[in-house]
């Protein structure tokens, strides 16, 4: 599974559901859609600000995140942003590799 860090602000109707339903049923919401495409959620909270909401959640494969994000974007409620996670372990393995790159104007 791959972690995502997201983050989201509530717009609009959005904004006016989540006072109407208050943050623990979006959550709830959150890991109903999450099981959907087999996914988990390990961390939830609101902030003020620059972002509304953000956490942590797994998900089995890119295309789960993709669909979750896409349909989340799509009510015009919320606008999500994943950032995939790496671990340590994964640097360590990306550091091994010698891709080949040529920088602009060189």
């Amino acid at each position: 599974m791959t972690k995502y860090l997201f983050e989201a602000n509530y717009v609009g109707d959005g904004i006016k559901g989540l006072m109407r339903e208050g943050g623990t049923k979006r959550r709830d919401a959150l890991t109903e859609a999450l099981n959907s495409v087999g996914g988990s959620l390990e961390s939830f909270y609101y902030a003020f600000g620059e972002t509304d909401v953000l956490g942590v959640f797994d998900v089995p494969d890119q295309a789960g995140a993709a669909a979750l994000s896409l349909m989340i974007n799509s009510t015009g409620n919320v606008n999500v942003r994943l950032k995939p996670l790496m671990t340590p372990e994964d640097i360590d393995e990306a550091v091994k590799k010698t891709p080949s790159y040529r920088a602009p104007g060189q």
